[in-house]
């Protein structure tokens, strides 16, 4: 099993430098095959070694050093344990459905940039591997700049247009920020403990003072924040929309958000020491929840809503580690993996039948033209919005309860977010789906459904959003904690300490189902329509103008730094200029002068040849008086 696990990036691995190198010699055909079949492939040796792991053979493969001096060494190593081993299966997974889609989704595209895309997915999905399967942290932390560099690449990849080079940029600059927290958190262990293995770290972490312990985690929650996009670090993320479509399903569902998620279950050991980090996280992740929600209320752009979703569920996500309940944040990672990719790719599916189009107020009616997608993507409505014993039913339900035995304040904010997750869900749906057709008339008449390549990772998706929450059902409907019992090697489960449990799972069933009929029966009444326009005024208008958060950042922080830019490059970058210009003039001008003396009349030797000897006797006979006056001088 050692070397099976090296399989598992080598493909991604593979297929980068083979579509990378070829892309101008190969067929589409032969791209889209070695780019997808390479994620099958390790999805196939990944679920091998999820079989190995469930029967206790969780293992730690050493490569070679990666820095050996003197007693300090940081191996290249590999832990597959039941955490990782579950991350690979969902990259692995979600990713190849991904890439089947997008061989068709991105077909129009000239081969050469057609081998570029599928490169940049390869080694997007190479670099998350690489993250979930290191062993310490400095080989997490390589994934994770990995995948920050392939984000870059993949959200500028129709590089011509400007506005989403900034937004590559955006996420870029963004993530670095989080990375700084990441990369002082692994000093600071270093410097304590000696080592970043985690093993090591983990067994030693009762040795760390208070105040190292929370240091640590919140330099770490940093990174996390960055990656996850969480509050204030949230605003690439809906930016990053700039890139293909499948690319934002990738970020969204199988990579990159769920980043943050990973490193602090992973990290559960020294989190749980740290109580004022734990609270730090909870109360940022339910802000960040909230927030994105309101925002997502009056969004006009399909892709804008989901983004605004994904930033609100992953705020739950954290939330749900905040108070301690890490395997369900993890738990919700993997039925989140599921309704948002399918719903992402769904999105993909109404973009390419609607040409391009991305404004649900020029769609509604689609049902009736693209069945399949409607369909699947109904099923991921219901799922995020916690309809009975869907997958997102199971992991919200869980994430309730947690947060109430924490906190009823806490517990009742999160429910506010997830009834406004139900209302923007809801009307997204009924707005893209249902209703008339706002669109052109030539629109409406190119509709059709998307190629089965498309459909065909919706309908499995789909499956996965209804049935995968099956794993770990609440007691009180026959469930049984199969996934807290597979994670508890790694991840502790939190024991719930609530009077009445089944009261309030009952109390809390009763309520999701009464605000679904009530917000279905008012989306269906107030966006299942033939006109909508979409404009808004007053607190809706904030709403949808995103609360004015990147116009206070823009205020704050950008124009700032560009006119310090600009000074530096006005003031102190001609400063040097000068004083490098300078120098090479007062050269040239101190030549053009020497070249004088070179002038060819044996009079004018004669007269320098004998002023040369009068000087040398002046010197010579007053060379004490001369030495003293230079010593006066300095």
């Amino acid at each position: 099993m050692d070397n099976l696990v090296y399989l598992v990036p080598l493909f991604p691995l593979l297929g980068f430098l083979i579509n990378g190198l070829f892309r101008k010699s190969l067929s589409k055909g032969a791209i889209g095959i070695i780019g997808s079949g390479s994620i099958l492939l390790s999805f196939i040796v990944s679920v091998v070694l999820f079989s190995e792991v469930r029967s206790g053979g969780g293992f730690v493969s050493n490569l070679f050093d990666f820095i050996n001096v003197a007693d300090f060494q940081i191996p290249f190593a590999f832990q597959v344990d039941a955490l990782s081993a579950l991350f690979l299966l969902i990259i692995t997974g979600i990713g190849f459905l991904i890439h089947l889609y997008s061989t068709s989704y991105m077909h129009d595209e000239p081969a050469e940039h057609f081998g570029r895309y599928f490169a940049y997915l390869n080694l997007f999905v190479f670099s998350m591997l690489l993250l979930v399967l290191g062993a310490n942290y400095v080989i997490m932390f390589i994934g994770w700049e990995g995948v920050g560099l392939c984000s870059y690449l993949l959200i500028g990849f129709w590089f011509k247009n400007n506005n989403y080079n900034y937004a590559a940029k955006k996420a870029f600059v963004m993530n670095r920020i989080g990375d700084l927290g990441f990369l002082l958190a692994i000093f600071w262990l270093l410097n304590k403990l000696g080592t970043a293995t985690y093993s090591e770290v983990f067994d030693l972490a009762d040795t760390l003072s208070p105040g190292d312990v929370t240091a640590i985690t919140l330099l770490f929650f940093v990174g996390a924040m960055g990656k996850s996009a969480q509050i204030p670090l949230y605003t690439w993320l809906p930016d990053a929309m700039a890139g293909p479509t499948p690319v934002s399903a990738l970020i969204h569902a199988a990579t990159m958000v769920t980043a943050g998620i990973y490193m602090i279950a992973r990290s559960n050991v020294l989190y749980s020491l740290s109580e004022l980090t734990q609270t730090v996280v909870a109360v940022v992740g339910l802000a960040t929840a909230i927030l994105s929600a309101t925002i997502a209320l009056y969004q006009n752009d399909i892709k804008k809503v989901l983004a605004y979703s994904t930033v609100s569920q992953l705020g739950f996500m954290f939330l749900a580690l905040g108070v301690g309940a890490y395997t369900t944040g993890v738990f919700h990672v993997m039925t989140h993996a599921f309704f948002k990719a399918l719903m992402f790719l769904g999105a993909g599916s109404v973009i390419h039948a609607m040409g391009g189009e991305q404004d649900i107020t020029k769609m509604g009616g689609l049902s009736k033209k693209l069945p399949v997608t409607t369909w699947t993507f109904v099923i991921g409505v219901l799922a995020i919005a916690g309809f009975p014993f869907t997958s997102g039913f199971a992991s919200k339900d869980e994430i309730l309860i947690a947060t109430y035995a924490h906190s009823p304040v806490l517990f009742y904010l999160a429910c506010f977010a997830a009834l406004l997750t139900m209302i923007y869900m809801f009307r997204l749906m009924m707005l893209v789906f249902f209703g008339g057709f706002r669109g052109t008339h030539e629109q409406e008449h190119h509709l059709h459904e998307s190629p089965r390549p498309m459909t065909i990772p919706l309908v499995i998706l789909a499956i996965l959003s209804l049935v995968g929450g099956a794993i770990q059902f609440p007691e009180m409907f026959g469930g049984h904690p199969f996934f807290n019992e597979y994670l508890s090697p790694v991840v502790p489960a939190e024991a719930h300490e609530i009077e009445n449990i089944h009261t309030v799972e009952w109390a809390l069933f009763g309520g999701t189902v009464v605000a679904l009929i009530v917000v279905y029966a008012a989306a269906r009444k107030f966006f299942a329509v033939k006109a909508f326009d979409g404009t808004y005024t007053g607190i809706k208008k904030v709403l949808a103008d995103k609360w004015y958060i990147d116009e206070l950042y823009d205020a704050i922080i950008v124009k700032p730094l560009n006119a310090l830019a600009g000074f530096l490059k006005s003031g102190i970058e001609k400063f040097i200029d000068g004083i490098v210009n300078g120098t090479g003039r007062f050269v040239n001008y101190s030549s053009r002068q020497l070249r004088l003396l070179q002038s060819g009349q044996v009079g004018s030797y004669v007269l320098f040849m004998v002023l040369s000897i009068v000087v040398l006797f002046i010197v010579f006979w007053h060379q004490q008086e001369i030495v003293g006056f230079l010593q006066k001088i300095f």
